[in-house]
């Protein structure tokens, strides 16, 4: 008989921002490891239907599935963990479960019946949750709940909860994530804030299973036994979660805290083997162990919320470690970047990403980021709305077209070079209606694109409304700036490489989504590599001096 699924939700208290995602993802891994098949999902409170919508200083980065779905970072933090894709059912938000109802109301599915909380709303939202277990394709279902207990936004979803423990006792568990602060003016780790959380979700009539407490000092014995006592839970199901070097060296120290195995022996499931983290013990060992180093500067206009390029700062850690180098990234305010201190911000480093984003803030800096880039042969990568300035450096620097534009910033320009994808015209909604998710793209055989995949047939997720305007191809390709990734079926240009330069790349895509601890993305390994070379060159150059 087959066993039936297992549900994990991750709840959290006192404060947010405490590392549910990778909290989850890091179980996950673990359960993995031992041979379980797990996903995890994300339900976010707030109403917006999904972040597409929201402005990175608000959610930081949104994140974009195979499916075309635009999620939450940390369904990021899955994929990088468990190198297993995700999809739209893997990020459920408030939006989308009123959403659901609504439609079903208006279609007359309730039989006239008052629409409510509960069982409506919560109804929807175990289905949201089991539509993932019902397939049959995982033994763990590891649900993340957004916000903190007590927030009213979250009340629906732990009522969710406690109905799916009380209908299903064997196959549900709770984990909640909690913070034991440290006084140092008592010089003692404080219980107090943990017992309170605990006590507001034991009134909303869920006892949580296992509790995993964040801390900056050790757990003595002393407190964990208070911790048990006063929250009704075993003491080996109190877990300490202390601050990491890496949220990589997360997963080990939860498998130090046995925490899988409490996990399993609650849900009364058989240790299948020791876990196998091989693999993660050897990226871990190369990234904390790199032989070489390099300065790539990060040319955006959110560089001070890291949180908005998440998956590139994670695909660097990637990278380097692939190719035993240190990324130590410099970010760069695009809009404070001007050719009065280009040299003081870009000349010091060995290689230039400019950042994808939207919108006409910072793109002149980008512009003259570029427009170094590609003059002093330092190695370059373009990223969506950073491949789009490329083109629009190019067309104006090389070509001449010195009013070339994109027409999101400038609708009138007279050389349109970026250009409103056809599709897009009759378009006047902006959630989810974006070009999103996986398309396919072929690669012109002798590219660096090309050798960095070692295929002419690659597939990669995107998230824009604006394309290379194929009028201009021609002048391009004449001129040294290459299309060497071209959509099969609409022709759109994917990918621009320009001659003579030792790595200068633009992807319309964004290839950080695709990046993950057991594959390092392609491009950015090239990437990193190139910048490497170039400071190799540069110490041999020092030395000659």
């Amino acid at each position: 008989m087959n066993q039936s699924t297992k549900y994990v939700f991750v709840t959290g208290g006192v404060t947010s921002s405490l590392g549910k995602g990778i909290i989850s993802a890091s179980l996950a891994k673990l359960l993995q490891a031992r041979g379980y098949r797990v996903t995890i999902q994300k339900l976010d409170p707030y109403i917006n239907v999904d972040p597409g919508t929201l402005n990175p200083y608000e959610h930081g980065e949104c994140y974009v599935t195979d499916d075309g779905a635009e999620t939450d970072l940390d369904l990021g933090h899955y994929e990088r963990f468990l190198n297993v894709s995700t999809s739209q059912a893997n990020n459920v938000t408030t939006g989308r479960i009123y959403q659901s109802v609504i439609n079903k109301e208006r279609k007359g599915e309730y039989l006239g019946k008052t629409v409510q909380i509960v069982p409506h709303i919560t109804d929807e939202i175990k289905r949201c949750v089991q539509i993932l277990g019902s397939k049959s394709e995982f033994d763990f279902v590891i649900t993340e709940i957004g916000g903190t207990v007590g927030d009213i936004e979250s009340l629906p979803y732990i009522e969710a909860v406690r109905q799916m423990k009380w209908e299903k006792p064997n196959d549900v568990l709770v984990v909640h994530l909690t913070l034991i602060p440290y006084l140092s003016a008592a010089g003692e780790l404080k219980t107090k804030p943990t017992q309170h959380s605990v006590k507001q979700l034991l009134e909303f009539g869920v006892q949580p299973d296992v509790l995993v407490c964040r801390t900056e000092h050790e757990l003595t014995p002393s407190v964990r036994s208070k911790v048990a006592r006063f929250c009704n839970v075993k003491l080996n199901a109190v877990i300490q979660s202390i601050d990491a070097e890496t949220i990589y060296d997360v997963p080990l120290l939860m498998l130090e805290e046995k925490f899988d195995e409490v996990v399993l022996e609650k849900l009364n499931l058989k240790n299948r083997r020791k876990p196998d983290l091989k693999k993660w013990m050897q990226f871990l060992d190369r990234y904390k162990n790199p032989k070489h180093q390099v300065k790539i500067a990060l040319v955006g206009k959110y560089v001070e919320l890291k949180d908005a390029y998440k998956s590139i700062a994670e695909a660097f850690d990637h990278a380097g470690a692939a190719n035993e180098v240190k990324v130590d990234i410099k970010w760069v305010h695009s809009e404070t970047l001007t050719e009065r201190n280009l040299e003081e911000e870009l000349g010091d480093v060995d290689g230039i990403l400019v950042a994808p984003g939207f919108g006409s803030r910072g793109i002149d800096g980008k512009l003259t980021a570029i427009r170094y880039a590609r003059e002093e042969k330092v190695p370059f990568f373009g990223i969506c709305l950073g491949m789009q300035c490329a083109v629009i450096e190019f067309a104006r620097n090389v070509l001449g077209y010195e009013k070339a534009h994109s027409t999101e910033i400038k609708e009138y320009t007279p050389h349109p070079v970026i250009s409103l994808m056809a599709e897009q015209k009759s378009i006047t909604t902006l959630g989810g209606t974006m070009r999103l998710g996986a398309y396919p793209c072929e690669l012109s055989e002798g590219s660096i694109s090309y050798k960095a995949y070692g295929e002419k047939h690659i597939e990669e997720r995107h998230r824009h409304r604006f394309e290379f305007n194929n009028d201009y191809l021609a002048a391009f390709e004449k001129a040294g700036m290459k299309a060497t990734g071209v959509n099969p079926d609409s022709q759109l240009v994917e990918i621009v490489e320009l001659d003579g330069h030792p790595h200068f790349v633009g992807a319309q895509f964004h290839p950080e989504y695709k990046s993950t601890v057991a594959k390092p993305h392609p491009l950015f390994q090239s990437f990193v590599k190139a910048a490497r070379k170039y400071a190799k060159s540069k110490d041999r150059a020092a030395v000659a001096e």
